[in-house]
């Protein structure tokens, strides 16, 4: 963390005088990864490197996956961590995606010294949603210590998180069923009766 430009740079003078190299963003290399910084950087200093970029599974994919179904419908990511982008631009935009009854995947949702935000964020969402609205935990997705759970948005507060975990807040749809979070399309559940 905080060394993303100096990684990439590195990689790009190498790859500049013609040597192979990997690099390795953990997650999805475009989804808060850095195929985009690395894109940039070399368009800034004229480095004409080839660039490959493999997809990866994004946080939020594999914790909906072990959830149940969350991102069903429309859905969207935002980064709570205002290292890069001002808090006041993340709370426009939790803002109009809490009014329009998004699915939302919290990443960054909170570190050390990021408390509050959190906490910023629920009460958004809780003008506009019931304290019912189901939202799952995960941290550590991927690895021998991954955790899921879920809770409410009344409730989830009083979990562990950190900025290991991604927090997925259901919408107005959303629903808890028989252990599993799904987040309804609307199809028409066809009856047994004949």
């Amino acid at each position: 963390m905080r060394q993303e430009t100096e990684r990439c740079r590195a990689a790009l003078e190498r790859a500049a005088t013609g040597s192979t190299v990997a690099f390795v963003s953990s997650g999805d290399a475009g989804v808060y990864g850095m195929a985009g910084l690395a894109i940039e950087m070399a368009a800034a200093h004229g480095w004409q490197v080839p660039i490959e970029i493999i997809p990866g599974i994004s946080a939020a994919n594999s914790a909906a996956a072990k959830m149940g179904a969350p991102l069903m419908l429309d859905y969207a990511c935002v980064s709570l961590s205002d290292l890069l982008v001002p808090w006041e631009t993340i709370l426009v935009r939790i803002r109009a995606l809490a009014a329009a009854d998004m699915v939302v995947a919290l990443y960054n949702p909170k570190s050390t010294k990021r408390i509050r935000q959190i906490e910023e964020v629920a009460e958004i969402f809780l003008s506009h949603r019931p304290p019912t609205t189901p939202v799952g935990i995960a941290t550590a997705v991927g690895a021998e210590e991954e955790t899921f759970l879920l809770s409410t948005l009344g409730g989830f507060l009083t979990e562990e998180i950190n900025m290991k975990s991604i927090v997925i807040v259901g919408n107005s749809s959303s629903q808890i069923l028989n252990g599993w979070f799904v987040t309804p399309r609307g199809y028409k559940i066809p009856s047994l009766s004949k």
